[in-house]
Parts: structure tokens; C-alpha cells; sequence
């Protein structure tokens, strides 16, 4: 990704719970903070451990989900795993993604993250991709499933796998390089 400038002064939101799929968090996480963001992990609570389900990961909220703004930042990321499963059980990380869908910010999901969204209530006439199983739920949510390694739709960004993370970054590093501050 390289040019630490390109994202400087950008802040993103990467939501965090129990479960998540190790490379999904790590890879855009990464991503993202070579390019210069600020990101900040956002758990249902602050200053809490959260283990991946694989067990390569574990990483600490910066900041509890009922404490985050969306006004405080250019994107939001939601990574897959079991974690959205979890996260659409807090309603302050629901309420997240729909300020962030509203207000028209890059918002990018990966794997079971369209959850989270479809509990947001946000997908209805958005193309979109994720992990097979959970196809039919953003059918249901009224969204337009496609299969393919990255889906951007407008503000939207969504991918299906670890496997699609590469390209899934650099989505959502063009996007933030895209909003003005």
C-alpha cells in the first residue's frame, strides 16, 4: 500500500468483538494504518480483550461502542467471523453503521460483517457481497447478492473472505482518499 501520506488526518472506526476472523480485522487494520489513518478499535466496551476465532489475533478496544460518534470519523470497517454475529446484538454498533450508511461515509463489511448492516436496516436497493451463508439474508434485507472479491456501491464496500482482504483494502483505501476533510 505503501505512501503513509495518502490517508493522513483520515479516521476510521473498526468495530471489534469476540470471534472476529483474524485476517478480516488484521489485514485492513494494517492496511489502513500504513496509509497513514488513525484507527480506532471500537468493542462493545473499552480497554477490552477481543481473541479472533482463529487464535492468531487479539487486540483492545480503544473505545466502547455507546461512547463512538460517527461525526469523529471518515469511515467505518466491519470485519467478518462470528463477531457480527455478536455486534448486532449492541445496538450502539448498529446505531454506528446506520449513521455511517446515512451520512454517506465509506463503510466496508467483509464475510458475516453485512450482518450488522442488514440489522442497521440499510441495504435495501444495494448490490453486495459476503460470505455465502448469509446470502439470502441480504436478499431478504432487500440487497442485490453478487459473488465476486470486492463490491463497491457507492459509499458501500463489501467482500466475502480472508482470501479477498488485499483487494477489499484497497477499496476502502481509494475510498477514503476520495472524502475530503
Amino acid at each position: 500500500m505503501g505512501d503513509p501520506a495518502v490517508l493522513s488526518g483520515k479516521r476510521v472506526a473498526l468495530l471489534v468483538e469476540e470471534g472476529f476472523e483474524d485476517r478480516e480485522l488484521t489485514g485492513p487494520l494494517d492496511a489502513l494504518r500504513d496509509a497513514g489513518a488513525t484507527v480506532t478499535l471500537v468493542g462493545a466496551t473499552a480497554n477490552t480483550e477481543y481473541r479472533g476465532k482463529r487464535g492468531h489475533a487479539v487486540v483492545t478496544s480503544d473505545l466502547a461502542a455507546g461512547s463512538a460518534r460517527m461525526n469523529d470519523f471518515d469511515a467505518l470497517v466491519i470485519p467478518g467471523g462470528h463477531a457480527p454475529d455478536k455486534m448486532r446484538m449492541c445496538h450502539a454498533m448498529v446505531d454506528l453503521a446506520r449513521d455511517a450508511m446515512d451520512a454517506g461515509k465509506p463503510v466496508a463489511a467483509i464475510c458475516h460483517g453485512p450482518q450488522v448492516l442488514i440489522s442497521a436496516n440499510v441495504l435495501r436497493g444495494r448490490t453486495l457481497t459476503c460470505w455465502p451463508s448469509i446470502a439470502i439474508d441480504v436478499k431478504n434485507a432487500g440487497g442485490l447478492y453478487v459473488d465476486k472479491p470486492v463490491v463497491e456501491d457507492g459509499n458501500l464496500i463489501t467482500s466475502r473472505k480472508p482470501d479477498d482482504v488485499p483487494v477489499f483494502s484497497e477499496a476502502i483505501i481509494r475510498a477514503l482518499s476520495r472524502v475530503h476533510a
